[in-house]
């Protein structure tokens, strides 16, 4: 089993910034991706970006381009999401994912094998 642990959330002001860590342990070297997925209030969950370690490249959902940065440690079972030009759009809670299977990330969330529990992530204006 891996267990993923989010770090990092809270509250700022649109336009500031906030970083994200989650951390695997347990059978972490199992894992290939680690990710991140949001859920607002009264939507449905959605994919934000992930990193695999076969690949190295970031992928983004297109409505964080640009503003969001995504990075990892595979030696660490760490990833990271650095957050700039925060909008309360971004309101939600933040899930760092994990997943077993090689090659580019998934984008949904039933392809992921570890969730952690959530990390709250509030911008107001």
């Amino acid at each position: 089993q891996v267990q993923l642990v989010e770090s990092g959330g809270g509250s700022v002001q649109a336009g500031g910034s906030l970083r994200l860590s989650c951390k695997a342990s347990g059978r972490a070297f199992t894992i290939n991706t680690m990710g991140w997925f949001r859920q607002a209030p009264g939507k449905e969950r959605e994919f934000v970006a992930a990193i695999s370690w076969s690949d190295g490249s970031p992928y983004y959902a297109d409505s964080v381009k640009g503003r969001f940065t995504g990075s990892g440690d595979s030696a660490k079972n760490t990833v990271y999401l650095q957050m700039n030009s925060l909008k309360p759009e971004d309101t939600a809670v933040y899930y760092c994912v994990a997943d077993r299977t090689w090659g580019p990330p998934s984008r949904l969330w039933s392809a992921y094998d570890y969730w952690g529990q959530g990390t709250q992530v509030t911008v107001s204006s």
